[in-house]
């Protein structure tokens, strides 16, 4: 099996490979300071996702702090900003507009990539999206996670699939690029339960212009952790994940790029599973397992 990989896309389309730049927003989170919730995702450690994000200081100096980051990797004179941190959406628009334009401005920046909530998304931070894409190609990552709302119940995620729906077709009208989320291993869902929500991606009309797939991963500090240690979260064995993301790939349309197989968290707060900080292992046994199937 082949898959188009965002990797690949990029370095045929620039020249070079395009690195990402984890970037802090300044924005916090609906689901933190109690307008939809308290707490965060289950699963979400205390740095919103963004553990290897530069901490929030004027846009410029994150950006020349996380290119010394990846100077070792890269030769290249081009990167993707990823606000990755908390809700990038959320909070007051005209701040948002001026750190955006900003960004988005330099010669170094190509793409513009928002992590976010499809519940802060209203029209008029669309439209801020829509025309920071007529400058350059904008990227909304959408943490959709799992389809199902008895697991969005579970881990706090605090919005129904219905505010996904309505929020996805709005970016897609408005012409943005959608990138969504999907974690597998949470907990209460089968197999099929995993798999159904890459069938519900997959049936989007128009389908999703790239996919992030994501191990559950348990770190210390979040209420996940603390199920976990009363043997209320099963983690994945390597195998088991492998043997899902063959069977998710065949699922997904061709024409949806995959941003990620599989993710790794800060060691440092990483309690389970350990075979996933072997990051080399890892890629090369899931790469393996697509090649043959």
């Amino acid at each position: 099996m082949q898959i188009h990989t965002i990797s690949e896309i990029l370095k045929e389309q620039y020249g070079e490979k395009i690195y990402r730049l984890a970037l802090e927003s300044g924005c916090t989170c609906p689901n933190r300071d109690g307008t939809v919730g308290h707490g965060g995702c289950t699963f979400c450690s205390e740095g919103g996702s963004g553990e290897f994000a530069s901490k929030v200081a004027p846009v410029d100096e994150q950006i020349e702090q996380a290119k010394a980051l990846v100077k070792s990797k890269t030769h290249g004179n081009h990167f993707i900003a990823y606000f990755q941190s908390f809700t990038n959406t959320y909070g007051d628009l005209d701040r948002l507009r001026e750190l955006y334009l900003e960004t988005i401005n330099r010669e170094d920046i190509v793409i513009l990539s928002l992590g976010t909530r499809p519940d802060c998304l209203g029209d008029d931070v669309i439209e801020l999206l829509k025309e920071l894409n007529g400058i350059k190609p904008v990227w909304v990552e959408l943490g959709l996670q799992t389809a199902h709302d008895r697991t969005a119940e579970r881990i706090n995620r605090c919005y129904p699939l219905s505010i996904f729906e309505d929020a996805y077709q709005k970016l897609k009208a408005a012409g943005l690029t959608v990138i969504v989320h999907l974690i597998f291993g949470l907990p209460g869902e089968s197999e099929e339960d995993m798999l159904d929500s890459v069938r519900y991606l997959a049936a989007l009309t128009p389908p999703p212009d790239g996919v992030k797939l994501q191990l559950l991963q348990i770190l210390r500090g979040t209420r996940m952790a603390e199920e976990y240690a009363k043997g209320l979260v099963p983690v994945m064995t390597l195998p088991e994940y492998t043997d899902l993301v063959v069977k998710a790939l065949r699922i997904l349309p061709p024409e949806t790029v995959i941003h990620r197989l599989t993710g790794d968290g800060p060691r440092r707060l990483l309690i389970a599973p350990e075979w996933c900080t072997d990051k080399k292992r890892v890629m090369n046994t899931l790469r393996k397992a697509i090649v043959d199937s």
